[in-house]
């Protein structure tokens, strides 16, 4: 079975957007799951995309008590054989590949965001790091982004960083 993510971090809303984009949520209608990997800001924003799919999401360093309550810090799920794991803040890019492996030696592909920084990565233990930037505050990046990814017979057939 083929399973399509909607990968998201860092909406900041509404810091720096008024809600989450039409492409965003047109993205979320054609995914099986959305994996947001913290920093929503306002709980609304966490309904509002629980409207649109299943939610796989942790809070970030901007979350407040609110979704501190509803989320963990890291989430885990095996999403056909692939096991993910899901955090805001990995630190520093200098180390991370080493750093990730010896704190996720259990999952297969780690999600993350708090840089606003795409990345998609292998470590040398075999961890895929992907981070699908944001989709409302660009920071010093040239576009807001997201990440689409496909799952199937135990692999990642697809991930594509998806330009808004």
């Amino acid at each position: 079975m083929t399973t399509r993510l909607l990968l998201v971090s860092d909406t900041h809303i509404p810091g720096r957007a008024r809600g989450l984009p039409d492409a965003l949520l047109r993205a979320a209608d054609a995914a099986d799951l959305v994996i947001h990997a913290g920093d929503w800001v306002a709980a609304s924003v966490l309904d509002d995309l629980e409207q649109h799919g299943e939610v796989l999401g942790v809070s970030g360093n901007n979350d407040g008590p609110d979704l501190r309550e509803r989320l963990p810090e890291v989430a885990r799920r095996d999403i056909e054989g692939v096991r993910f794991a899901v955090v805001h803040e990995t630190g520093d890019a200098r180390r991370r590949e080493a750093r990730m492996d010896d704190a996720h030696p259990d999952a297969d592909v780690l999600v993350f965001g708090h840089s606003h920084i795409p990345w998609n990565t292998t470590t040398p233990g075999g961890l895929r790091l992907l981070n699908p930037g944001s989709p409302t505050d660009r920071r010093r990046q040239p576009h807001h982004t997201m990440m689409t990814v496909v799952v199937d017979s135990g692999a990642l057939r697809e991930v594509e960083l998806v330009v808004l």
